[in-house]
């Protein structure tokens, strides 16, 4: 009860108060509106806690009253970590002077009513999240002198009658969201003394009225959309001391006008369109100490002479088009510059020799010019530098060893020239040497053992040079080392143990190396390994356990070595993006524990010897996009999880053992750009699913035993350039819709059971070059003369089909053909005058094609006619040989009648009783025994010569013929 009367009291007095501060305008007005301030702010860090009607007002946290303490006329809450709104309470501190509520995280809009504050000097608001625009309220603050309001989010344009603020001397508008144009009004803030606009969105000219601000020490309009000429009127201002206008689309010439102002101090126009020539005007500006002219197009040559500009510090022209080389006299030995920026020109000669002189120098970049020449022995008189960038220019010869002498440098980058030689051992006297990029130049020699005395290297980058030997042992020493870059060199032996005392490295390439040997045991020390690349080596022998241990990594790459055993250790971190292992001798299964690597976007296993399924737990990968599991023994069916990996872009699965149907969900994936599934054992049908896959580029399915049609959804991929579906086991037609995949630049159908006829449409796939190949189908019908618009076929096989009719003459216009087969179909006419240079074996089995490089065919049609007439001679010639023997025989069984009654008539004195006997045995000697004949052979031993007769005796007992009976 004590604290509710209590609570009831002070609420009196507050009232009591409230009324009084009206009645008699005192301090007591400004507590009541700031304790209701209090009320409506969100106070995280308690920094109003002093606000209490128990206290005097002058004593409360961030307030400033007036000399008598009657009124409030600061309020100073800077950096208090106040959030909410600007409470409209504010606006009866009438008195207020000073207002900062910066560095807070306010939002809302600054009300209109912010008007009101009309005794306002200093208004500070930036640094927190107001939104909203510019009130153009305001422009009644006619007292104020600061006003910063950046670092907001503030939109709109910049009101006009800010112009009002006549006795604005500080005008912060910087890192808000503002656009439109700088208003010609800003030229009537005759006090203004700064002028900050950058970082907005700020567009249109600079006005010219910008002159009129007569005591503006700054100006700032970097980063912005400014565009047109730099104002000469800017010239005007006697008192500018900073320049800030990078970062535009100012055009033009950069006005002479501005080497008037001797006040300068800095000047600032980089990363503009200014084009013309440097003025040597500039000379003029001998308070100069900073010069910032890159990233325009400014050409001609450098006219800028240390002997005017003693005060210059800083001079960067870089990424412009200036030419020449550095003039005489540039530095004075007495100069301040300290660092000279001349990157990404067209500078050309030997090194600037007029450069030594400078030896206030820390930085110096003369990279990416045409600067040639050796470089110069005395470049330890640069004895202050710490960086030298000589990196893509043409600088030739070796090292010098006096660059040893450089104790300062801490950053050496000499990659990309044509610097030959090895290392000089001088270069280990560099403690405070942190980068030395030396990438592809022509350096050779051994890597010195000295450079592991620089103990304070972060950064080795050797790449694309002939070091060869091997790493040096004592290469940990180098305890700060983060990157080792080592990659394309002729280095040998193993990796020295001591690497794994290098804590703190990050990324570890020595892939393209002649190293071998297995990994060191101490890369378990390397727990902030992220990237190890040894591709292209010969390491071997198993992987260390111990690398499971490596959680941090995230780049694998050791493809093409002799690494045996399994996978296992490097599937440990969860960080891991890509790991290739492909050309190597792994075996085993894939491990499951890949699953953990959830941000896995490559992995590549490809011609190993791994063994067993895909683990369904990759399914688990969801940013994976590169999956090459190609030339193993993998078996089993794809799983059907992989559906879930959506980003997949690369499927290559090719050279396994893989079985079941082709996986009709292959179409959801949608970013699919290349599916390589071929020389496997799957059946069954293409998915027409496939035809989702709007993004493939190449599809190889070749090799298989897939069945069944062609679907007509590959028509759906427009954006195909492989389709390879050879030696399956499909049948129908070609489907004309393969018309729409217009980006094909290699089809390849042969080996298959297709029939029909080849479709017109193929005609129309003008980009086909690699070639066409059709062969060893069933294809029937004519080729049809639409395959004359492929006119950037490289080779073209139709052979082994059923082709007929005539070659067509368009096929004539395919002069980039290098391969043609049409071989055994059955075509028939005159070739094509444009194949003659083919082998005869690109039209075997066509019998009636004729033309070069065949027998012509005037030649053909006489071979016709003649092969005609032989025909009817052998008929001729047969008749008459058949009719000849004939009448032969005829003529000789006459004869022999003849000769027989002959010989009856002389041997007719013969006994009577022997006649009759010698007649039979006659007749038995030319006839034979009719029995014994009958199915023997038989064989003429004697022709028909005649035998003389000693008696009759001898006469009656032999024959004309002797005749030999064959019982065989």
């Amino acid at each position: 009860m004590d604290r509710i009367r209590m609570s009831r009291f002070i609420l009196f007095l507050t009232l009591l108060t409230s009324v009084l501060a009206v009645t008699f305008g005192d301090s007591s007005a400004d507590s009541y509106w700031l304790l209701r301030i209090k009320s409506k702010l969100v106070d995280s860090a308690g920094v109003l806690e002093s606000w209490s009607p128990g206290a005097h007002i002058c004593s409360w946290n961030g307030l400033t009253c007036s000399d008598d303490e009657a009124y409030v006329i600061g309020l100073n809450l800077s950096a208090s970590r106040l959030s909410g709104s600007i409470p409209r309470e504010f606006w009866n501190l009438v008195s207020l002077e000073t207002l900062d509520l910066s560095m807070n995280f306010l939002t809302g809009s600054i009300p209109p009513e912010i008007g009101q504050l009309q005794n306002l000097r200093t208004l500070l608001l930036y640094s927190n999240n107001f939104s909203g625009k510019i009130p153009p309220e305001i422009g009644l603050l006619k007292k104020l002198q600061v006003l910063r309001i950046g670092d907001n989010m503030l939109a709109g344009q910049i009101p006009p009658n800010i112009g009002n603020l006549t006795e604005l001397r500080v005008l912060g508008l910087a890192y808000c969201q503002l656009n439109g144009s700088i208003p010609a009004e800003i030229g009537n803030l005759k006090n203004l003394v700064s002028l900050d606009l950058q970082q907005n969105g700020l567009s249109g000219l600079i006005p010219t009225e910008i002159h009129e601000c007569e005591e503006l020490q700054n100006f700032a309009a970097s980063n912005n959309n400014l565009d047109g000429e730099i104002p000469a009127s800017i010239g005007k201002l006697n008192s500018l001391q900073i320049l800030n206008l990078a970062n535009n689309s100012l055009s033009g010439m950069i006005p002479i006008e501005i080497s008037r102002l001797s006040n300068l101090q800095y000047l600032n126009l980089l990363g503009n369109r200014l084009n013309g020539e440097i003025p040597s005007e500039l000379n003029h500006l001998v308070q100069l100490r900073k010069l910032d002219l890159s990233s325009n197009n400014l050409s001609g040559s450098i006219d800028l002479f240390n002997i005017q500009l003693q005060t210059l510090e800083v001079l960067v022209l870089s990424n412009n088009a200036l030419t020449g080389s550095i003039p005489n006299n540039f530095c004075l030995e007495n100069s301040n510059l300290q660092q000279l920026f001349l990157a990404q020109n067209m500078l050309s000669g030997g090194f600037p020799l007029e450069l030594l002189n400078c030896f206030s120098l820390q930085q110096l970049d003369l990279s990416n010019n045409n600067f040639e020449g050796e470089l110069p022995l005395s470049i330890d008189k640069l004895e202050n530098l710490t960086d030298l960038l000589l990196n893509n220019n043409s600088f030739s010869g070796s090292l010098p060893p006096e660059i040893g002498n450089m104790s300062n440098l801490e950053n050496l980058y000499l990659f990309d020239n044509t610097i030959t030689g090895s290392i000089p051992v001088e270069i280990g006297k560099l403690q405070s040497l942190s980068t030395i990029y030396l990438y592809d130049n022509q350096m050779s020699g051994t890597i010195p053992i000295e450079l592991t005395n620089c103990t304070s290297l972060t950064a080795i980058d050797f790449f694309g040079n002939y070091f060869s030997g091997s790493i040096p042992e004592t290469i940990g020493k180098l305890k700060n080392l983060v990157l080792l870059q080592l990659r394309q060199n002729d280095l040998s032996g193993p990796i020295p143990p001591s690497l794994g005392y290098c804590k703190k490295l990050q990324q570890v390439a020595l892939a393209d190396n002649k190293l071998s040997g297995v990994l060191p045991a101490t890369f378990r020390f390397l727990s902030e390994l992220s990237t190890i690349t040894l591709y292209n080596n010969s390491f071997e022998g198993p992987l260390p356990e111990s690398l499971t241990f490596l959680r941090k990594l995230k780049i694998i790459n050791f493809s093409h070595n002799k690494f045996s055993g399994t996978i296992f250790p490097l599937t440990g971190s969860s960080f891991l993006t890509a790991l290739d292992l492909t050309n190597n001798s792994f075996s085993g299964s894939i491990p499951s524990r890949l699953s953990i690597s959830k941000n896995l976007h490559r992995l590549r296993l490809a011609n190993n010897h791994l063994t067993g399924n895909i683990p369904s737990e990759l399914g688990q990968l969801k940013e994976l996009t590169f999956l090459d599991l190609s030339f193993n023994h993998l078996t089993g069916q794809v799983p059907s999880r992989l559906s879930t990996c959506r980003k997949l872009q690369h499927i290559l699965l090719n050279n396994n053992q893989f079985t079941g149907r082709m996986p009709s969900w292959l179409g959801s994936l949608q970013e699919l750009g290349e599916l390589h599934l071929s020389s496997n054992n799957f059946h069954g049908q293409v998915p027409a699913e496939l035809g989702n896959c709007s993004r493939l580029l190449k599809l190889s399915l070749h090799t298989n035993n897939l069945s069944g049609e062609i679907p007509q959804e590959i028509g759906e991929l427009t954006s195909l350039n492989v389709l390879n579906l050879q030696r399956n086991n499909l049948s129908g037609s070609i489907p004309p819709s393969i018309q729409q995949c217009k980006k094909l630049y290699e089809m390849r159908l042969s080996e298959n059971f297709l029939t029909g006829s080849i479709p017109s449409e193929i005609g129309k796939l003008t980009e086909l070059q690699v070639i066409l190949d059709l062969s060893k189908n069933l294809l029937s019908g004519e080729i049809p003369s639409s395959l004359g618009n492929l006119l950037k076929l490289e080779r073209l096989n139709l052979s082994f089909n059923q082709l007929q009719g005539e070659v067509p003459s368009s096929l004539g216009k395919l002069t980039s053909l290098d391969m043609l087969n049409l071989s055994n179909n059955h075509l028939q006419g005159e070739l094509p005058s444009t194949f003659s240079g083919f082998p005869l074996s690109s039209f075997w089995g066509n019998d009636k094609l004729c033309g070069p490089p065949l027998s012509s065919c005037m030649d053909s049609a006489g071979h016709e006619k003649n092969s005609l007439s032989s025909t009817a001679v052998i008929c001729i010639i047969v008749a008459i040989v058949f009719t000849s023997t004939v009448i032969c025989l005829v003529m000789i069984y006459i004869m022999l009648r003849i000769w027989c009654n002959w010989r009856k008539v002389s041997i007719s004195n013969s006994s009577e009783g022997a006649g009759i006997e010698q007649i039979k045995r006659e007749e038995k000697c030319i006839y034979g025994d009719e029995k014994k004949r009958k199915g023997e052979y038989w064989r003429v031993m004697n022709s028909m010569a005649l035998i003389p007769s000693q008696n009759h005796e001898s006469m009656s007992s032999s024959c004309i013929f002797h005749v030999n009976m064959d019982t065989k």
